[in-house]
């Protein structure tokens, strides 16, 4: 059985129509907002700051060993580093001289720091793609596999594979990562009739949690692709399109979500501990 809403606990309330979370290397909670706000956020209680603005419309982030985040930008169409303590923005990426991005949706780093970058495409238009921009700064498309709006993603336990949302089929899918860092076929882990998945992560069992922009709900997709109603909220209130999700705190124990439909991020705790992100060190790149 679904979880009541009423005890999930909403914290950040004024965030702009948060889409994306993350936490950093030091286990900071970061959001983002829709006119391009980069939001610090206290996990225990309903402070926040802003500590940078990009000027569009931010979706997923991620950070580095170093504390910068990478966000995607969609208003943009980059994705942008942050300094969140000097409250500076740069180009990291904008897509290959071939295809450049149309829609960055979420980053998320290999421990080696390679970056990828899903590129949701236009929505119904089968024209997805996710990009990876290695260590050195050098931008490819991995794969042109996930087409139907892939979305939120994350690694696998072993780093073997991307697990990706995709939107549009809506199924959560597999995508190999060869030993040579090509992409492997696309794999159906799980279709996910009557909902449109936005974000996943992992927990250490390797069990899936879907953020569904809708309906507003979330779900937990096991191994063997199993579906579990988690929350579910037909007022729309305390999950209001509910976009990614990331293991936070002590232990990495409470969920945190963003909520594109309203202001604030939702905490859960569903019992198990998230895997911890990669934060890889390219400080070589600086300039």
């Amino acid at each position: 059985m679904p979880v009541d809403v009423d005890s999930l606990v909403m914290i950040a309330s004024g965030l702009d129509h948060p889409e994306g979370v993350t936490v950093d290397s030091a286990g900071v909670l970061y959001a983002g907002g829709e006119a391009g706000q980069v939001y610090r956020v206290d996990l225990e209680g309903d402070n926040f700051e802003q500590v940078a603005n990009t000027g569009g419309f931010l979706l997923g982030l991620c950070a580095d060993a170093d504390g910068l985040l990478y966000c995607c930008d969609v208003g943009r169409r980059e994705v942008l580093r942050v300094d969140p303590e000097r409250g500076t923005v740069e180009v990291y990426s904008n897509g290959t001289s071939d295809r450049k991005m149309v829609n960055p949706n979420w980053p998320l780093f290999d421990s080696s720091g390679n970056l990828y970058v899903t590129d949701s495409g236009s929505w119904k238009g089968n024209d997805g793609c996710i990009f990876r921009v290695s260590v050195e700064g050098n931008t490819e498309v991995w794969t042109t596999e996930s087409t139907k709006f892939p979305n939120g993603a994350c690694l696998d336990l072993d780093e073997g594979s991307l697990l990706v949302a995709e939107s549009g089929t809506p199924a959560l899918v597999r995508i190999p990562i060869g030993a040579d860092g090509s992409a492997g076929s696309r794999q159906e882990i799980a279709q996910l009739p009557g909902t449109i998945p936005d974000g996943v992560s992992i927990d250490t069992d390797g069990n899936s949690y879907i953020c569904c922009y809708r309906p507003d709900r979330i779900l937990r997709v096991d191994r063997g692709g199993g579906i579990e109603i988690l929350a579910d909220d037909p007022a729309g209130t305390v999950l209001s399109a509910p976009t990614n999700g990331v293991w936070a705190g002590a232990g990495l124990r409470t969920f945190v979500t963003g909520n594109l439909g309203r202001w604030h991020l939702t905490k859960c705790d569903w019992g198990t501990n998230g895997v911890p992100l990669k934060y890889p060190d390219i400080s070589g790149r600086r300039k």
